[in-house]
């Protein structure tokens, strides 16, 4: 057996194993690293920008807020936390879609930071201010 697909007691297990290689091969046919980004990524994140500075959304559902951590360390913001696996005494795995365990993803942002973070069903949002030397303005040409 590959050992890209451990050895698992359960058939089941194996199954879904080749479902997940399967989907990611489809994903990126050509086999090439994009990094830590795109479909399948846990958790999924959408990072915006306006005029005011960037929104960070990111889709924890099932994940406690206090089981979520954001941190800044200059221009670089990391989102940590841990999804715990659902143990339902008695039953197995049907299907198993929404990943578990430990997280973490970090951004590089061209300012140093200065964030706040709020939680609300399952999505965390980071408002990332620009800094008002950061921000477009306008500047005056004056004649030599």
């Amino acid at each position: 057996m590959s050992p890209r697909f451990g050895s698992f007691s359960n058939p089941f297990d194996r199954l879904l194993a080749l479902q997940r290689e399967l989907d990611r091969s489809f994903d990126n046919p050509l086999g090439i690293d994009l990094g830590l980004g795109g479909r399948g990524v846990f958790p999924s994140v959408n990072v915006f920008q306006d005029q005011e500075g960037y929104l960070i959304t990111v889709e924890v559902p099932g994940v406690p807020p206090e089981k979520v951590k954001v941190e800044t360390n200059g221009q670089t913001l990391t989102i940590s936390g841990e999804r715990e696996k659902p143990n339902v005494e008695g039953a197995s795995h049907h299907r198993r879609e929404r990943e578990s365990g430990r997280f973490s993803r970090s951004f590089t942002l061209p300012s140093t930071l200065d964030a706040q973070a709020t939680y609300k069903h399952g999505v965390l949002s980071i408002r990332v201010p620009l800094k008002a030397a950061a921000k477009p303005r306008q500047i005056e040409v004056q004649a030599a």
